[in-house]
């Protein structure tokens, strides 16, 4: 590979596939439109942390829009395409499903009719594991994912059929991920994790939907983005779990972890879980060892160990962010 675009390159997870591709001595190009779905500050902490690195290139850009992504294959020649960037979040889908689907959709739709234009032959699609709802656990990639619970799990399941009808059409070669539930430093602010750590942190109460009960197969942000890198290798066509791959820990049982580094006991308020959510997740990995040769290497204490860490060490703004 010498030169990849990398969509949401300020996202959560796209931020870290940057860097371990120019780790690895592949030119990259960057594209985000750095909206506004959650706290710009964090965005901004992982711009510049890319801002300067030799063979990094960014644009800020929308791939919903044809327009803003045709200068960016006119300008460069991909090998690989790793589409990361999306409209994230379960619940805020149902409040406004247009986006989502403009989003994870429509803008898969053009990175794809870009790339048989333009000669660029392979796609690495970030899908998720909300795809997996009511199928027996763990969850595999066989399993029939034609019930999604959300817009958001819809318009992802968009995503993965548009990527099958363009590899059917034009041979483009098509990986799909599912990730599960990832979790790191700079992570998203509408997630539980960032929210629990700056919540307990604070002494503000913390929001649990459900009884706590439900679990899930929390993945460390590096190793989902290691995952993602290796999935860049031809293989035609093929669905690949990235996820923890062991015993899912409940939210109860997350929470208690993160209350032991800070030293703080949480007050929880219960609200109703919502008819989207899952009860449960836990990813059966076997395939992306067998084709990937991979498998999580950084375990859950470790992590948070990590995630603590650099919350604490950015606490004067990161104490100030949004939720």
């Amino acid at each position: 590979m010498k030169c990849a675009l990398v969509t949401g390159s300020a996202g959560f997870i796209g931020h870290q596939v940057v860097k371990q591709l120019l780790a690895g001595g592949v030119e990259v190009v960057g594209v985000d439109n750095v909206n506004d779905a959650y706290d710009q500050s964090i965005k901004a902490h992982r711009q510049a942390d890319l801002e300067g690195e030799a063979g990094y290139t960014f644009y800020e850009a929308d791939i919903e829009n044809l327009y803003d992504l045709k200068p960016v294959f006119g300008n460069h020649q991909f090998d690989t395409i790793f589409n990361l960037a999306a409209r994230a979040g379960v619940r805020y889908s149902i409040e406004n499903p247009h986006v989502y689907l403009q989003s994870n959709a429509q803008g898969a739709l053009n990175l794809l009719e870009l790339m048989n234009q333009n000669g660029c032959n392979k796609i690495v699609q970030a899908s998720t594991s909300s795809l997996y709802a009511g199928q027996p656990m763990p969850f595999h990639e066989d399993q029939p994912v034609e019930q999604p619970l959300s817009p958001y799990a819809a318009s992802k399941k968009a995503a993965e059929v548009m990527a099958y009808t363009y590899h059917h059409l034009y041979d483009i070669d098509v990986t799909i991920l599912r990730y599960f539930t990832v979790y790191g430093p700079a992570g998203r602010p509408d997630m539980a994790p960032f929210r629990f750590i700056k919540w307990i942190q604070e002494g503000t109460p913390i929001t649990v939907f459900g009884d706590g009960k439900q679990t899930r197969d929390f993945t460390y942000v590096d190793d989902i983005a290691r995952g993602t890198l290796l999935a860049a290798k031809p293989l035609g066509h093929t669905v690949i779990n990235l996820g923890g791959g062991k015993t899912p820990i409940t939210l109860l049982d997350f929470i208690g972890k993160i209350e032991d580094r800070l030293g703080k006991k949480a007050e929880i308020i219960w609200e109703k879980m919502g008819a989207s959510e899952m009860m449960d997740t836990s990813a059966n990995i076997q395939k992306a060892k067998d084709v990937l040769d991979w498998e999580p290497e950084v375990d859950i204490d470790e992590g948070l160990d990590r995630t603590v860490e650099w919350y604490l060490e950015n606490l004067d703004w990161a104490s100030k962010v949004k939720l």
